[in-house]
């Protein structure tokens, strides 16, 4: 199986899938045949993802001009007020909100309480875009991914692990 190696400095080896390569990065000094045995050990899920950004790429590329702009304008019309609801619901105030075209992420918020939602959203199902906006609403409270940041989420979306499953699919 082909791959990039990127030695840097870290403790364990990563292993991801970006544009259709497997993508390695290994702490320094980790021979060449120790991550060969890797790899090979986690074979199923490279495929899996390999096989999951194909999907996504044909997905992509089914994005005329005119349905990027007509997703645009839903994400505009609706994550606002979804977000403003949420953040009602938890009692937490926020920046203002922007609509972008990320490819690699659903939504961020800044440390200033801003956030982006990218208009990709508006391809998932209501109930994966509610837990993108709780999930960047917590992030006002905790700028993590910590165990209490999820505790966080659940207490307004109990079953936020069906809904994050939603945006993998």
């Amino acid at each position: 199986m082909e791959y990039t190696l990127i030695y840097a400095k870290r403790r364990t080896v990563g292993l991801s899938v970006r544009d259709g390569r497997l993508i390695v990065r290994a702490p320094r000094g980790v021979p060449k045949n120790e991550i060969d045995r890797i790899i090979l050990s986690h074979r199923a899920w490279v495929e899996k993802a390999m096989a999951r950004q194909e999907k996504k790429q044909t997905k992509e590329e089914e994005l005329t001009p005119e349905k990027i702009t007509e997703l645009r304008r839903l994400a505009k019309a609706e994550l606002p007020g979804k977000t403003a609801y949420y953040a009602q619901m938890m009692g937490i105030k926020y920046g203002r909100i922007t609509i972008t075209g990320a490819k690699t992420r659903f939504g961020s918020c800044s440390s200033k309480g801003n956030i982006s939602y990218s208009y990709r959203l508006m391809l998932y199902p209501e109930a994966a875009r509610d837990y993108v906006v709780v999930h960047e609403l917590c992030h006002r409270k905790e700028m993590n991914h910590s165990p209490k940041f999820y505790a966080l989420v659940a207490a307004v979306l109990p079953d936020y692990k069906e809904r994050r499953k939603l945006l993998k699919e």
